[in-house]
C-alpha cells in the first residue's frame, strides 16, 4: 500500500512511502524541488547537513538537489548569449527556487510531481521561457525521477541539467565503484586520469569528472554498510562526478548532461528548439545486504 502525507517541519514535507515494506522518501518542494531524505529497510540511504538546510541563505548540502540550467560552475560565473553577459552561480538556480505540486498519485506507486516555471527573476539570468517537470516516484527499493524539459521561448533554449545527490557512507576505504569509464578528469590539478577503480581518500576533497560513459549504469558498493547503491541514467547524461571531501561521511555519484562551462563551450549541450521538450529519467536503486 502506498501512502502521501504532507507534515510541516520548517517547510512543507511531502512523505512518500510504501507502507508494506517500509520504504519511504521525504521531499521538500519549496526549498528547491529537493527529495531530502530516503529509507530504505530503516536505513537512510541520503546524506544531509540539517544546520545548513535550516539556514535558507546557504545551498543545501545533502538530499539530491536539482541542477539546472548548468552543472558545475563558470569561469567567474559568467556566460555570453546573444552578445550579452550573464552571471549565473554554480549549479545554477533550480537547486534554489521554490518547485510546485501539481499532482498526486498511490496507484501502485508513490508519485509527487512538482514544477518549476520561468519567471523574471530566472530571466535576469537566464534569458528563455521554459517549464520543468519533475515525477519523484517510489517504487520498491528504487526511486524514480522523471524528468520533462520544455522550451516556451520563441528561441533554441541551451541548458544542461543533473542532480547532485549525497549518499551516507561508512568506512570510505570500504567503497566498491563499478563506474562505466577508463578516465577522469581531475577538477583540481585540471589533468585527465587513468581510473582504476579506486580512489585516494586521503585527499581532502575528490572532484573527479567521468566521461565516455560505456554504458548507463553505474554502482558503489558499501562494504561496511552492507549496501549496494545503483545509478541508473539514459544516455542523455554525458557525465557521471563523484565528489566527496575528507571526514564526511557522505559521497556524491552526479548524473550531468554536460560538464562544467557547456554554456560558453556547447560541449554536449542540449538545445531545444521553440516549444519543443526533453523527457528522460534518472533511477537510484538501494540494495541492503
Amino acid at each position: 500500500m502506498f501512502t502521501i502525507t504532507q507534515e510541516q517541519q520548517q517547510y512543507k514535507t511531502y512523505i512518500l512511502s510504501d507502507t508494506t515494506s517500509g520504504f519511504q522518501a521525504e521531499v521538500v518542494p519549496e526549498r528547491g524541488g529537493i527529495i531530502t531524505r530516503w529509507r530504505v529497510k530503516g536505513e537512510e540511504v541520503l546524506y544531509l547537513d540539517t544546520e545548513r538546510f535550516t539556514n535558507p541563505e546557504l545551498s543545501v548540502r545533502g538530499g539530491v538537489p536539482i541542477l539546472f540550467p548548468i552543472c558545475g560552475n563558470l569561469p567567474d560565473n559568467t556566460y555570453t548569449y546573444n552578445g550579452q553577459q550573464y552571471t549565473l552561480k554554480q549549479h545554477g538556480f533550480g537547486r534554489n527556487l521554490p518547485w510546485q505540486v501539481t499532482t498526486q498519485t498511490t496507484e501502485g506507486k508513490a508519485s509527487l510531481t512538482v514544477t518549476l516555471k520561468s519567471d523574471e527573476v530566472t530571466k535576469s539570468v537566464y534569458p528563455f521561457d521554459f517549464l520543468l517537470t519533475f515525477t519523484y516516484s517510489l517504487q520498491g527499493n528504487s526511486l524514480v525521477i522523471d524528468q520533462v524539459y520544455q522550451n516556451l521561448s520563441a528561441v533554441p533554449m541551451p541548458f544542461s541539467a543533473g542532480f547532485h545527490p549525497y549518499f551516507q557512507c561508512g568506512d570510505k576505504s570500504g567503497l566498491e565503484f563499478d563506474i562505466p569509464s577508463s578516465q577522469y578528469f581531475d577538477q583540481k590539478t585540471k589533468e585527465i586520469q587513468t581510473f582504476n577503480g579506486n580512489f585516494d581518500f586521503q585527499q581532502d576533497e575528490i572532484d573527479f569528472a567521468f566521461s565516455n560513459l560505456r554504458s548507463q549504469s553505474a554502482s558503489v558498493t558499501d562494504h561496511s554498510r552492507k549496501f549496494k547503491l545503483t545509478l541508473d541514467y539514459e544516455d542523455v547524461y554525458a557525465v557521471l562526478v563523484f565528489w566527496t571531501v575528507k571526514g564526511k561521511n557522505f559521497y556524491c555519484l552526479e548524473p550531468w548532461t554536460a560538464g562544467r562551462n557547456s554554456l560558453n563551450t556547447g560541449e554536449n549541450l542540449t538545445v531545444l528548439e521553440p516549444g519543443a521538450s526533453k523527457t528522460t529519467s534518472v533511477k537510484l536503486t538501494a540494495d541492503f545486504f
